[in-house]
């Protein structure tokens, strides 16, 4: 089928079977423009715990359906492909973390949210890249914190915040692989141009950085701005939903270490999906996330504190 007559079917089988698609600004513009709701980590999750859909299929990674399992245990949660994983979630392995935690008895654990159910479940509370400041500093002075998995947002908390985490030491290959001497090239090839960042990247390109924030926050600075030219150090993936907001305004992505067919960072895991596997699963209903009982209970608290506190303003 083309991919028009797939987008047919798509809204067709939704309607049939009472079914919603929650679709990450980093997946493939062709599953963007079908989902019925495109966001961030955070936005996405509140999306799944408030959706009173009987089917949710999650076009973006592993841990973002199994968060929405999570929040919707009765409910069949969908993901594309099983194999959308994530390097980061991959980075902190639940028998490592059980460990590292043994080793710190007396402090609370934040993880950000892209990690995976078992991670989740040795929690204290979780976070996004968008909360993560706030979170942090809702936890009394007096409390020790572990912050896990991802290294470079945490030194950046730890700048913004001034608290002494302890971090584990895990990585995005995405927010990893920008090149920082492209980048100088890019800003002295284009006087007065913007850089927005996502957290997750290093330190030297978050320096250049006019502004950094979550997918959602980078997407409305750039909106909101004056300027007619930005780097966007993010994946490639987040330029169709910001270009359509800003379709007069240069957008052009971080330039990664590697030269590839783009000469961009662009997440493996998240063009895993495709429209043809998003109709596929929706058709036949699978494969679907399958957690414990056990796993989603203890899972759960940490991911309902987040909302709670980032909601309704409530201190840790």
């Amino acid at each position: 089928m083309t991919n028009t007559e797939l987008r047919n079917q798509i809204k067709q089988l939704k309607k049939d079977k009472k079914a919603v698609i929650l679709a990450h600004y980093y997946q493939e513009e062709a599953i963007q423009e079908v989902a019925d709701f495109v966001g961030d980590s955070y936005s996405l999750a509140l999306k799944a715990a408030n959706t009173d859909a009987e089917i949710i299929v999650f076009a973006g990674v592993h841990f973002m359906a199994e968060t929405a399992k999570i929040l919707n245990p009765t409910k069949k949660v969908l993901l594309p492909d099983l194999n959308a994983g994530c390097s980061l979630a991959d980075s902190c392995e639940y028998d490592d973390f059980l460990k590292f935690k043994a080793l710190y008895p007396n402090h609370l654990v934040v993880t950000y949210i892209n990690c995976s159910a078992e991670i989740k479940s040795l929690t204290d509370i979780v976070c996004t890249s968008s909360n993560a400041e706030r979170i942090i500093n809702s936890i009394p002075k007096n409390k020790e914190i572990i912050f896990a998995p991802d290294l470079n947002l945490g030194k950046y908390l730890i700048k913004q915040t001034g608290r002494d985490l302890v971090l584990w030491e895990g990585a995005c290959i995405v927010h990893e692989s920008f090149s920082f001497e492209k980048l100088l090239k890019l800003i002295n090839e284009n006087p007065g141009i913007s850089i927005v960042a996502h957290p997750e990247s290093t330190e030297d390109v978050l320096e250049l950085a006019e502004y950094i924030g979550s997918t959602s926050g980078l997407i409305d600075y750039v909106v909101n701005s004056p300027k007619e030219k930005f780097i966007v150090a993010t994946e490639i993936g987040i330029l169709h939903e910001m270009q359509q907001k800003v379709p007069n305004k240069t957008l052009i992505p971080a330039p990664a270490v590697e030269d590839n067919t783009c000469a961009c960072s662009e997440c493996a895991y998240m063009k895993v999906n495709t429209l043809q596997k998003l109709y596929d699963c929706l058709k036949n209903e699978s494969p679907s996330i399958e957690l414990s009982e056990e796993l989603i209970s203890e899972a759960r608290i940490p991911i309902n504190r987040m909302i709670d506190l980032t909601e309704n303003e409530k201190v840790f």
